[in-house]
């Protein structure tokens, strides 16, 4: 056997698991022939099930055997081999996969993965916060709390479930909420603000325009994905910034967006787009378009991890999500996972970027198994109208 030939056998994938773990996340671990063990990320929340039997297949069919490093090659069969492209469940497996092995070729080569795509363009990216606004009673109390604690950009939700054309008092008890919000924290602590995809055209135009006095940091998702051919005309009825993406999972789906120039600012999720690999690629497609990123993360440790990594190679990376403290994470917190969790340890609003190897996170494995012995059912919660039909949650 020749060098490279022995260096290849062990360097090759020989096993996976996957872990359903506390408080809706899924955990892919992947082994090579010489011990390195990478950690990824795939899941959607709420179809953790159905992403694990995806991964199953795409790990059981192209990479069991295989050289972890050829990331690219191992991408492309993934998307490409399988005939039907994209969507959440698909890109969901490609993206935890991709992250694993990202973590792999790291720790093999000594190098935290945004040394490998180029080197840190930063040496700390900023953090903002969840504070409610669903139903909220106490958001600006919130709001005080996490600026008391050293965050200097919060996000809210803009409203409850909402009808498809609604009454003058729901438009003004949004705004309302932003003002309290506002007047609680002061001009100098960024305030972004959620539609979640639940209000249509015609309440987003309206909202637009009733929340603008109070100068959001964004406005993200004011309409479903499947309707981003009307956010040219939203965008018409206010100067603040408009996000989107977190429900878009490759470059393709992008591409329109690029075009129509009206976003100012994307939210991949680096566990539902396709991974490292695919988000940074989208990162410098934006960055092309003038465009800024703040990647969607309300999910757990290798999910964070892995934005900060493409945070860190790209210069439009303007904020980055987190779920620390978040109400989806009642029984497990993001850093519960971690065998140091210094590392996500925030300052000022700012996280450093790690420097450790690969994703730069150690997770405690032993915990990982314990946690994942319990029964792990979460689903996203069914909202209805007062006439009993179904809502946007």
């Amino acid at each position: 056997m020749s060098r490279n030939d022995a260096e290849g056998e062990r360097n090759r994938i020989v096993d996976y698991e996957l872990f359903e773990v506390p408080p809706r996340w899924l955990f892919l671990r992947v082994e090579t022939a010489d011990g390195t063990v990478g950690w990824g990320e795939p899941v959607i929340e709420g179809r953790s099930r159905t992403v694990l039997t995806a991964v199953e297949e795409l790990m059981d069919n192209y990479l069991l055997g295989e050289d972890p490093s050829r990331i690219e090659d191992h991408w492309q069969t993934m998307y490409r081999g399988g005939f039907y492209r994209g969507g959440p469940i698909l890109m969901s497996a490609i993206a935890g996969i991709d992250q694993a092995l990202w973590d792999i070729k790291g720790k093999q080569l000594g190098a935290p993965v945004h040394e490998l795509l180029g080197g840190a363009a930063r040496d700390r990216i900023r953090v903002y916060q969840w504070i409610g606004g669903d139903r909220p009673s106490d958001v600006a109390e919130q709001a005080r709390k996490q600026v008391d604690a050293g965050f200097t950009a919060l996000k809210m939700n803009a409203t409850p479930e909402i009808e498809r054309i609604d009454d003058p008092a729901t438009v003004s008890a949004a705004a309302d909420r932003l003002r309290e919000v506002r007047e609680a924290v002061g001009d100098e602590i960024d305030i972004g603000v959620d539609f979640h995809g639940r209000v249509t055209k015609p309440m987003a135009k309206r909202l637009a325009q009733a929340l603008e006095p109070h100068e959001p940091f964004f406005l993200e998702e004011p309409v479903l994905p499947e309707h981003n051919d009307a956010l040219p005309e939203i965008a018409q009825h206010t100067t603040t910034p408009i996000a989107t993406g977190e429900r878009m999972f490759s470059r393709w789906d992008y591409k329109e967006l690029f075009e129509q120039g009206v976003v100012d600012l994307i939210q991949p999720d680096l566990s539902h787009a396709g991974g490292i690999t695919e988000v940074k690629k989208i990162a410098s497609m934006a960055e092309a378009y003038d465009v800024a990123m703040a990647p969607h993360c309300p999910l757990g440790p290798v999910a964070l991890a892995s934005c900060v990594q493409v945070d860190a190679c790209s210069p439009n990376a303007l904020i980055q999500e987190q779920s620390l403290d978040i109400h989806y994470n009642e029984t497990t917190d993001v850093i519960d996972y971690l065998a140091d969790p210094s590392v996500f340890d925030y300052e000022d609003g700012f996280v450093e970027i790690p420097e450790g190897p690969g994703l730069g996170v150690e997770i405690d494995e032993e915990y990982v198994r314990e946690q994942a012995e319990q029964d792990v059912d979460w689903h996203n919660p069914v909202w209805r109208h007062d006439d009993g039909s179904v809502a946007e949650w």
